[in-house]
């Protein structure tokens, strides 16, 4: 309880101007303007197809280009709102100067997670385009790739089983999502904490919290797809030409 105390009252602002500063970028929302420019102003993605201002909605109803563009902007965006959100959590190290390095790691990778988790919450609602956004796939996918690596490896791997043998992006979204929190608890558990002693198993709880809390979230935004999957009729990938 000392040590979250102190983490609180040391680093409140850090966790504000991180979270401050991805939920913004996180709200730079690449569907809607792409879809903007293509249509040249006269159309809005958000009233097209799905009505999702995301990869898969941009893909099957604006085209191919358009869709990859819009997949690799929201990548980043979540990429440079992480690897903000380590930086300014970097600066935990002066006011922890006690403090052994693994802690001082622990806490940047906590700034990280706060940044990720932001940033898809400005994807999802963004403030720039009335709070209707996106359902955080891709953001979450950056996240991961930032934050851990064979987490990512992993979960990408299983996103191509299921899209492969299913040809349905929500089917795999939604698998993914469930298997996001169990992942990470293997991967920090296993790996960080039994074997090469990398982390606490503080941070082995608090990662595989946030990964719950970020999966949970996409299955929210998945509600009425899961419904669909439910009922066989969720509707197999297709791409505009």
């Amino acid at each position: 309880m000392e040590h979250i105390s102190a983490i609180l009252a040391n680093c409140w602002w850090m966790i504000l101007l991180s979270a401050l500063i991805a939920y913004l970028l996180g709200s730079i929302n690449t569907a809607v303007l792409v879809t903007g420019i293509v249509t040249k102003g006269k159309k809005d993605i958000r009233q097209m197809g799905s009505g999702n201002a995301g990869f898969t909605n941009v893909l099957r109803s604006v085209g191919k280009v358009p869709a990859i563009i819009t997949i690799v902007c929201d990548a980043l965006k979540c990429i440079i709102a992480v690897l903000i959100g380590g930086f300014i959590f970097s600066f935990a190290s002066v006011a922890f100067q006690g403090e052994s390095p693994v802690f001082i790691n622990e806490l940047i990778n906590c700034g990280k997670y706060v940044a990720g988790i932001f940033c898809i919450l400005g994807h999802s609602y963004p403030v720039y385009f009335h709070f209707k956004g996106g359902k955080g796939v891709v953001t979450a996918a950056a996240l991961m790739l930032t934050e851990d690596w064979r987490v990512f490896i992993a979960i990408i791997v299983t996103f191509l089983i299921i899209f492969l043998c299913s040809k349905i992006i929500s089917l795999a979204s939604v698998l993914c999502a469930i298997l996001y929190a169990p992942y990470t608890f293997a991967m920090t558990f296993i790996f960080d904490f039994i074997i090469y002693k990398d982390y606490s198993l503080t941070y082995v709880i608090f990662s595989t919290a946030a990964a719950l809390l970020i999966g949970v979230f996409v299955l929210v935004k998945h509600k009425e797809n899961i419904k669909r999957l439910l009922k066989g009729e969720e509707k197999k990938i297709t791409a505009k030409k």
